[in-house]
């Protein structure tokens, strides 16, 4: 039980402190600098919409008031059976050149997507969600990174905003914090492996359809990277959005974008062998694949540690450890249900919470489930 303790105790160390470290390592030594450059090239922005009728109007004029040529900008919404009158807005801008597409019946975000590209006329795709708001420079930002021809899929940077100060917002800024680091050093060895979404894009020409059921933010810059191209980040082009403000909210999109994400490693699951891949398949296992695992790691380091209790004083430390994090979790999840600020308590509460729901994904996809379409901001 000693064994099974220590490897699950390195196991946590190095998903969320190893890795990060040892990537910093390797971009200290292998700083693949992406070319940039100003460039200008046709870009269609899409977005995927499905009763946003709250939302949408801002995001349009949005895009519109980006700092981009209007003679080189191209923006289609893709109502994905929208019945809340997100359609009636969107065709308010149609003199200004907004296109609307209509999915019927709804389909899901990937299909929507699939059914758009064909008749977009940019040389370069950019996806956005329908609640995602750019900085005015995002887009040249984004578009500086094709001037390199090495470069297939550019990711900017979500900075989560939580006006309400509630302690799943906090959580999932600081998440998002993490996460961005990680993938400004991930871009210097080559490819990062997790994209936002909101603010994605890629080259017309190395887009591939996807099933209805793949999860688009992850399977296509897979396909990118598999057909050769970098993936990589950019920092300057910012995406405002506002954080989900409840636990059960931000639960089920954990729990669905997990289910998702994991049958995407399934079918990519050719990119985890490193003889092809080399460094890249390193960067996917440990990422993505140790990440969605995690939740095994930390039931057998509590498991294997009350096995070994009498063993050592450093045992007994570490289960009172173990379990004061949980009641700190707990603390958190009382004071957020009534209503009162948690302070840094959201830490440990954020950890398990985004843990358990990659758990419950887990579950779910040794079952066989698949999740196609969700209501936006309810998972």
């Amino acid at each position: 039980m000693i064994r099974v303790f220590l490897s699950s105790l390195f196991m946590i160390a190095y998903i969320y402190f190893g890795y990060p470290l040892a990537v910093w390592l390797l971009s200290r030594i292998f700083n693949h600098k992406v070319k940039k450059s100003p460039y200008e090239p046709k870009v269609t922005i899409l977005i995927a919409a499905y009763n946003e009728k709250k939302h949408i109007r801002a995001t349009i004029e949005n895009k519109l008031a980006l700092d981009y040529p209007k003679d080189k900008l191209e923006i289609i919404v893709i109502s994905d059976g929208s019945d809340d009158g997100t359609d009636d807005i969107v065709w308010l801008f149609a003199d200004r050149g907004v296109k609307l597409i209509r999915q019927e019946p709804r389909r899901g975000k990937t299909s929507a997507l699939n059914l758009a590209v064909p008749q977009a006329s940019g040389d370069i795709l950019v996806f956005s969600d329908a609640n995602s708001l750019y900085d005015r420079d995002s887009l040249r930002f984004l578009m500086e990174n094709f001037a390199d021809p090495a470069i297939g899929y550019v990711t900017g940077k979500m900075v989560y905003v939580n006006p309400d100060g509630t302690t799943i917002g906090n959580g999932c800024s600081a998440y998002m914090q993490y996460e961005n680091l990680l993938r400004d050093v991930e871009a210097r060895i080559g490819s990062v492996v997790g994209v936002d979404g909101g603010i994605d894009a890629v080259r017309k020409n190395l887009y591939r359809e996807m099933r209805a059921d793949q999860l688009p933010d992850f399977v296509l810059p897979l396909m990118v990277v598999e057909q050769g191209y970098r993936v990589v980040f950019e920092p300057r082009a910012l995406l405002m959005e506002e954080t989900l403000n409840n636990s059960e909210d931000e639960n089920r999109m954990r729990v669905r974008v997990s289910l998702r994400a994991l049958w995407a490693l399934f079918d990519m699951r050719n990119l985890l062998n490193p003889l092809k891949h080399g460094i890249f398949s390193l960067q996917l296992l440990s990422h993505k694949v140790l990440r969605y695992l995690g939740i095994l790691f930390i039931a057998s380091l509590y498991a294997s540690n009350i096995f070994i209790l009498r063993k050592s004083l450093i045992y007994r430390l570490s289960f009172l450890a173990q379990n004061l994090t949980f009641a700190i979790a707990l603390a958190a999840h009382y004071l957020e249900k009534n209503g009162k600020p948690s302070g840094i308590l959201y830490i440990p509460y954020y950890f398990f919470l985004i843990n358990i729901a990659a758990g419950r994904a887990l579950f779910k996809f040794l079952k066989g489930e698949k999740q196609v379409i969700w209501t936006p901001r309810k998972g």
